[in-house]
């Protein structure tokens, strides 16, 4: 009787050491893919300390001495300090005109049937199929005949323009799961159709905007090829031209163009820092609502 009592124990013990076991092989794999994955950051801020000479001998190695002036002269010789300002300006901006002009469209695909609705969305959704750089040569064009080449509109309207599709793509698809009944309650207490937007639909699409608000800002904040081709004034570069300015056709001052990556990176870090429980969400929302 008490071995038949015993083998329902010995096999929740099993159990249980299998399930210990997949786990811990689970948390192993998942920590040196979170070390793999963070060790360009890592190695990135490790050598914005070291000199030219370091990084060729031992670009793997630590550093002999921290060089801290490494970053103030690139601060300096790049003047880091305007083109942040300017990147903020125009990252911030076209944030902006993509959430609230995003939600806006969203909420108009997802919530109301209208004529040509479905064409509408097509073709917003035909733009992600657009790539991007093989429009540089029109848009210089365009933007040259209406004099707008050397401004921040020439950054912000084709970053906000090409990034509204995933935009409303995703937040359609959020604000499509919103039940009628929350609308129908709303019109019955004397709310109109702009103040369902604002009260109702957009802070409860937050998760969602958070997703696009990040990759947006991400993708404005690193974007090269448009601010090579639309800026050519100097006090109008964004952070990713000032990091070209280290690097000439015979040589690169490695020194320098690290601190000055590193300094880049630092806004990005602690965004995310800061709207991780955010984007985590919004992550999980647009997987279980989509």
């Amino acid at each position: 009787m008490a071995q038949t009592e015993a083998l329902p124990i010995d096999n929740t013990k099993k159990i249980k050491a299998g399930k210990n076991i997949k786990r811990g092989i689970l948390n192993i794999f998942l920590g040196v893919y979170a070390l793999l994955t963070l060790y360009p950051l890592i190695w990135l801020f490790i050598s914005a300390f070291k000199s030219n000479n370091e990084i060729y001998a031992a670009p793997f190695a630590l550093p002999e001495s921290l060089k801290w002036d490494n970053f103030v002269r690139a601060w300096e010789v790049s003047g880091m300090g305007k083109a942040m300002i300017n990147s903020f300006i125009v990252t911030i901006v076209s944030l902006a005109l993509l959430l609230v002009l995003g939600a806006l469209v969203a909420y108009a695909i997802s919530r109301f049937q209208f004529k040509f609705r479905n064409a509408i969305y097509a073709l917003l959704l035909f733009g992600l199929l657009i790539p991007v750089h093989s429009t540089l040569v029109p848009l210089f064009t365009m933007m040259n005949e209406v004099k707008i080449l050397d401004t921040y509109l020439a950054l912000i309207l084709p970053y906000f323009s090409f990034e509204l599709p995933i935009a409303v793509f995703l937040l359609a698809a959020f604000m499509g799961s919103f039940s009628k009944e929350m609308e129908e309650a709303a019109f019955i207490d004397g709310c109109g159709y702009w103040g369902i937007f604002w009260k109702i639909m957009f802070p409860l699409s937050l998760p969602a905007l958070s997703t696009v608000g990040i990759i947006g800002f991400l993708r404005f904040w690193n974007e090269f090829a448009f601010a090579l081709v639309f800026i050519n004034d100097s006090a109008l570069r964004t952070i990713p031209l000032t990091l070209s300015v280290f690097s000439t056709g015979y040589s690169t001052d490695y020194s320098l163009t690290l601190a000055a990556m590193a300094i880049s990176v630092i806004p990005v870090v602690v965004l995310f820092l800061i709207m991780q429980d955010r984007i985590m969400q919004g992550m999980v929302a647009g997987a279980v609502k989509g």
